[in-house]
């Protein structure tokens, strides 16, 4: 495990202003060297699976931005995540915007360059399809567990045609069938809105996937979930990945497919902090969408929520150099 021996810092938003510099996440700076970091903070410019309204390949470049806003001690939690390990944002996964089958081999490959470098990825995309190539990567050894925030359940089959099994709805049954995924440790919060059939969720569910819908999510309270979270994952190493549509689109408007009838973005970072104590290794947080979002509002909370998975991120990344 790497040492913590020189850490890289954000700069502060008391030296230079926030509009000022170059857009980089969590203004920290950027390195290409995976060697150099514990947590590899990267972008996913890629929609490349989405079925109806695209625009998330702008979320990293926006998140990048308001992220400039993020300081460097989490206020709840006091996690200093800069203090505990070297974090550093490392550019752009490589992306082919006409060819799908080529950017899930080309971000398969990055993502196993910063993994076999010892990093931790955390990133910020781009649709949901997205985590697919970085849980090739993150599970290359062993199957993970997943915690999955978000209004669907993104384990259908195919789209368009029985040939069409990579789309941002497919990931995570792809992620069970090759073995990625452990679905006896994945938990789905905040599940919602019309179905296409009835039978949506039944392959989840026949898997052994735990799926707290909306209403459950409501019914017994965040601090149930988060127990009911960590009952799931057990000790296990475990991927956690944050759609911004989980959000009700009052708090979240810039995203491809939005549910009304969501949680707030309080309720949402309550259960990101109860994610500390897992086995966190890696993240993202997925489908902002700039074009449809109101005032930024939207790519502030995405960075918003990547901080929070920074930090509890951070403090996994701590305790496996403490065993």
């Amino acid at each position: 495990m790497k040492r913590p021996d020189s850490h890289f810092r954000p700069i502060s938003g008391s030296v230079l202003p926030r509009f000022a510099g170059p857009s980089t996440f969590m203004r920290l700076p950027m390195v290409e060297d995976p060697e150099e970091v514990d947590i590899a903070l990267v972008g996913l410019p890629w929609d490349g699976g989405t079925t109806n309204r695209a625009g998330a390949r702008h979320g990293p470049r926006e998140i990048r931005n308001q992220s400039s806003m993020m300081r460097l001690v989490h206020q709840a939690s006091r996690i200093a995540p800069y203090d505990l390990c070297r974090v550093a944002d490392l550019g752009d996964v490589p992306v082919n915007p006409i060819d799908l089958s080529d950017t899930l081999e080309r971000a398969t490959a990055f993502f196993q360059r910063i993994c076999a470098a010892g990093a931790t990825p955390l990133t910020a995309g781009g649709d949901h399809l997205g985590s697919l190539p970085a849980l090739r990567a993150v599970a290359a050894e062993r199957p993970v567990g997943l915690v999955q925030f978000d209004s669907h359940s993104d384990t259908n089959d195919s789209y368009f045609g029985e040939a069409n099994r990579f789309t941002h709805g497919t990931p995570f049954r792809r992620g069970i069938e090759e073995g990625l995924l452990d679905p006896k440790r994945m938990i789905q919060i905040g599940i919602r809105g019309s179905l296409y059939s009835g039978s949506d969720l039944d392959y989840a569910l026949e898997q052994g996937v735990r799926v707290i819908e909306i209403e459950e999510y409501f019914d017994l309270g965040t601090e149930a979930v988060i127990a009911e979270i960590h009952r799931v994952i057990g000790t296990g190493p475990v991927y956690a990945t944050f759609d911004i549509d989980v959000l009700d689109p009052v708090y979240a408007p810039g995203t491809g497919t939005p549910e009304v009838g969501g949680m707030s973005t309080v309720e949402a970072q309550r259960l990101l902090r109860g994610l500390r104590g897992l086995d966190l290794v890696g993240a993202d947080v997925m489908e902002v969408s700039p074009p449809f979002d109101s005032g930024y509002l939207t790519a502030l909370t995405g960075a918003t929520m990547l901080f929070e998975l920074l930090c509890v991120t951070a403090g996994a990344v701590a305790d496996r150099r403490a065993r």
